[in-house]
């Protein structure tokens, strides 16, 4: 499997993209398009729903830690949940702090902690991420993620993820809370980088499926076992079993 180079957000650089054509097998379209496959992380290629709650929790310890503060009871509960929301500012006005900055600080937290806990084995990838290494010698594929982008640069690393052209998982604090998918916002990103304007999302998600439509891609929902009775109330473009199913729906043009 050749090794593609990995596009830093932050950079101009991209990369060549291959010509493609992205067949939607159950003739829900009739249309070929060059484009690129795009993949979600959390339950696409690392197993498991995502990021465990103690995570946040712990994080929320080691900031109040840090600051000197003690929150307990119905003050604390909206301080170590995942969201940045009208609870978690009203919470942290109570406390005389800056809601941005305790957010922001927190993640930074839950980042490295999450990292750890990957680092120590606690998650493996998914049995069928082989299939993207076929993808991508057909076809740029990228990984766009509502985790932490240090968490998904340490997955790719970690996990030697090297068919992947392009890394991206949403940025820290409330701006890349705000920006998580469905906002097509990484998505967007992704095909900027790629030169892309067309393709594939892949994600176990209904928001998945939604942000790739606002992005312009076809939503690929893919089913496994954590998801398997989910009763989806968008329609994807196609629903399929396992990563294996996208190698027939990819094909090189000449």
């Amino acid at each position: 499997m050749p090794t593609a180079r990995r596009i830093d957000p932050r950079t101009d650089d991209k990369t060549e993209p291959h010509m493609t054509a992205i067949h939607d097998t159950d003739d829900r379209t009739d249309r070929a398009t060059d484009g690129v496959v795009l993949f979600d992380m959390d339950g696409v290629v690392l197993d498991g729903w995502g990021t465990d709650d103690a995570v946040h929790s712990r994080a929320l310890d080691d900031v109040l830690e840090e600051r000197d503060l003690r929150v307990t009871g119905d003050l604390r509960r909206p301080l170590e949940t995942y969201e940045y929301d009208d609870d978690f500012r009203g919470a942290c006005e109570e406390l005389g702090v800056d809601p941005r900055t305790l957010f922001r600080a927190r993640e930074e937290r839950s980042a490295k902690r999450s990292v750890a806990r990957l680092a120590a084995g606690t998650r493996r990838l998914c049995p069928d991420v082989d299939a993207i290494g076929e993808l991508a010698e057909r076809v740029p594929v990228g990984l766009v993620s509502n985790n932490y982008h240090p968490t998904v640069e340490f997955v790719v690393d970690h996990f030697r993820l090297d068919a992947f052209s392009f890394v991206r998982g949403r940025d820290l604090g409330p701006d890349g809370f705000r920006r998580r998918k469905p906002d097509p916002h990484y998505l967007n990103e992704a095909l900027d980088a790629l030169d892309a304007t067309t393709g594939l999302y892949v994600g176990d998600r209904a928001t998945d499926v939604i942000a790739a439509e606002r992005a312009g891609l076809d939503g690929v929902f893919l089913r496994r076992e954590h998801n398997a009775a989910l009763d989806l109330d968008v329609d994807p473009t196609i629903e399929i079993d396992t990563l294996h199913d996208l190698v027939g729906l990819v094909e090189t043009t000449p």
